[in-house]
């Protein structure tokens, strides 16, 4: 049984992979419905206040085959169905009026809200439940959700480019660009698993980047994200800039560069941010690193020696480890994809 649940399971995860960076503040879910060994539905959560993932999925099965489908049928859900009312109702009121005869679930909801709640409910309605299947897979999933219900702070990548002899800057009279179009485009689809991007004044004042999503499937089912401008002198802030003229100026937040930790913060209870993607000079990712409020890095390596002043990460250094180390060739870059771990080497 336990090799047929993680089959069901990973088409769960599957779906909820289509809500990364469009969920905030809610997690990205997915579910599937089983009958006799059969796919009868699929969902995933779409966006705070629409249904959730297994509404959606017992929808689906209500649409191509009619409410008598689900009664008996097993409910694959890759986050613990939800046992109380918010914006939505109890994804556990819906199972149990549905129906369903057992619901398989992968990660403990980390709401202390909801945590552990829903086996005792659903039991107490004769539905057989199962829980932790595939849950650290699942649990990779909802990171960020996670570590925002046990420590206030959204998860945080910091992303990096830099050449061969860690510079961030080509010499004068050459293009501004040291990765490849590929690599490109594949910070787009990063950005977008992000709810913010955070950069510093001084890379405003250099670069002055965009900083938004600019391929329209990117932005289906969600806003531009929030970009937020750290600096300790906001008026020198060139305001022909992008990120203050463009079309989305209303989602650029100006913040005084004095305690980030405090900026970040904020970013779940004021704006619903989860997750917060890094894009800047040496030394604030030095800062941020050293203040240990870095969970993720992703660096690109572009086959070039540059020289010149600006260093991919300034600083006295730090001493972590990586962890889910991942190496991937793009166009004619290399790409790291990393955790880093909370304990010292």
């Amino acid at each position: 049984m336990q090799g047929v649940d993680e089959g069901w399971m990973r088409l769960a995860l599957d779906q909820a992979r289509h809500g990364i960076g469009r969920t905030a503040p809610n997690p990205p879910v997915g579910s599937v419905i089983v009958r006799d060994h059969v796919l009868i539905g699929a969902g995933w959560h779409r966006g705070a206040g629409r249904p959730h993932a297994e509404r959606e999925a017992m929808a689906a099965v209500r649409a191509a085959h009619g409410e008598e489908a689900l009664k008996g049928a097993t409910a694959y859900v890759t986050l613990e169905p939800c046992c109380t009312w918010g914006r939505t109702p109890p994804c556990t009121d819906g199972l149990i009026e549905a129906g369903i005869a057992r619901v398989v679930y992968a990660a403990v909801d980390p709401n202390p809200a909801h945590a552990g709640r829903a086996d005792a409910i659903l039991e107490a309605a004769g539905i057989e439940v199962t829980r932790g299947v595939l849950a650290e897979e699942a649990g990779k999933l909802i990171r960020a959700f996670a570590k925002v219900q046990t420590t206030g702070l959204p998860w945080v990548i910091l992303k990096t480019a830099m050449s061969l002899d860690g510079r961030l800057t080509r010499p004068p009279g050459e293009g501004m660009w040291l990765t490849s179009p590929e690599s490109r485009a594949e910070v787009q689809r990063q950005r977008a698993e992000c709810d913010a991007i955070l950069t510093s004044g001084e890379t405003v004042r250099r670069d002055k980047p965009r900083l938004d999503l600019r391929e329209p499937s990117l932005l289906e089912g969600r806003e531009q994200p929030w970009r937020i401008v750290l600096t300790r002198d906001s008026s020198t802030l060139p305001r022909d800039a992008p990120l203050f003229t463009d079309g989305h100026s209303h989602r650029t937040l100006i913040e005084e560069r004095v305690n980030p930790e405090e900026v970040l913060r904020r970013l779940p209870r004021e704006r619903g941010v989860h997750t917060v993607f890094v894009e800047c000079g040496g030394r604030l990712a030095a800062e941020l690193l050293e203040a240990g409020l870095v969970d993720e890095w992703i660096a690109y390596l572009a086959p070039r020696l540059t020289g010149g002043p600006v260093p991919a990460v300034a600083g006295i250094g730090v001493n972590r480890k990586l962890e889910d180390i991942v190496f991937i060739r793009i166009g004619g870059d290399v790409m790291l994809r990393a955790r880093l771990a909370r304990e010292m080497e």
